[in-house]
């Protein structure tokens, strides 16, 4: 697979990546054996960055992306996450923690998880507010300096945020949510973006999995599965969203691909800045997520998608007050 610059400090990535949170929780039941082989797979195929956090699972995802990259370390750009603070009393709980004494005691236990010796891409996760994002910034440079972690990252991080944390030390990449219906960065953020030098990373492309067309009624979904308390999956912004997935669906048989590859294809179309990184834990669905970089737009065809992304109902969260931060 075709490898791209992510920023302007020397990192390089697979023009798409893997997001592998799905793997141990939030979309249903996981095969750890299934993972650990599409992980493989997805390195014979030539994609370096493999995505990951510490409150995914919680824990069991490190753990098992360490697992699945024991002997391969040299193959992989491993990207983690710190910040969100779950109960285990209430694994629904979420807190948000970016105080310099915690940046440092979170990097430790994902390295220990992970079972490397350094990270390579290292994010806050959500911007914490009750800390200045210079004392947060300072702490993870300060895990650089040490030789812990490579580059440093942002997600879901408000234009002034990522400019203040610039200023204190270079920041590689954002990761925010972005695809054909969760076109928001496009006003500022990837503006601010390109001006720094900072590259973008899409998680859910796919739009959770909604615009691969999978589900037609918020029944689909199995009871554990979160993306059922999402408000576009369900009541009257599901069928309305049905809508957007038909246009998708409709160029998708014109080109004789699927609507997973061509959503894929339109992320891919905005810029080698911008690297998508689709959630799977099964082989097949990767293969088909991996053929989706060879696919090529026109700019009438990436319109066309977009404008009807524009008719999404229905906000990304219930709760938006973690995000653009």
């Amino acid at each position: 697979m075709r490898r791209v610059a992510l920023g302007s400090q020397g990192l390089e990535v697979s023009v798409q990546g893997l997001g592998c949170m799905g793997m141990s929780e939030f979309y249903g039941a996981g095969d750890d054996a299934e993972s650990v082989a599409t992980i493989h797979r997805a390195l014979d195929l030539g994609v370096t960055l493999l995505d990951t956090a510490d409150m995914y699972g919680p824990y069991r995802n490190e753990e098992l992306v360490g697992r699945a990259i024991a002997g391969r370390r040299d193959e992989v750009v491993l990207a983690t996450k710190f910040g969100i603070i779950r109960d285990p009393a209430d694994p629904t709980a979420r807190g948000i923690n970016g105080r310099p004494e915690y940046v440092r005691s979170a990097c430790d236990a994902s390295l220990r998880r992970l079972g490397v010796d350094h990270i390579d891409l290292y994010y806050q996760h959500r911007v914490d507010p009750k800390t200045p994002i210079e004392d947060t910034i300072g702490a993870m440079a300060e895990l650089v300096s040490a030789g812990k972690v490579r580059y440093l990252g942002l997600s879901e991080a408000a234009p002034a945020t990522i400019r203040r944390a610039h200023a204190v030390a270079l920041i590689t990449a954002l990761q925010t949510e972005y695809s054909i219906w969760s076109r928001e960065p496009e006003a500022e953020i990837l503006p601010t973006l390109r001006e720094l030098g900072i590259g973008f990373i899409s998680y859910s492309p796919l739009g959770r999995g909604f615009l691969t067309g999978t589900f037609r009624s918020a029944a689909d979904f199995a009871a554990d599965d979160f993306r059922q308390h999402l408000p576009r999956m369900h009541g009257d912004n599901f069928d309305a969203n049905l809508a957007v997935l038909a246009e998708i669906e409709k160029l998708a048989a014109e080109k004789n691909v699927t609507p997973a590859q061509l959503a894929l294809a339109w992320v891919h179309h905005q810029g080698d800045d911008v690297v998508p990184i689709p959630g799977t834990k099964r082989r097949r669905y990767l293969e088909y997520n991996v053929a989706a970089t060879s696919i090529t737009l026109t700019a009438a065809e990436a319109e066309r998608l977009g404008a009807a992304g524009a008719g999404v109902a229905g906000p990304r969260y219930p709760d938006m007050s973690s995000v653009n931060g």
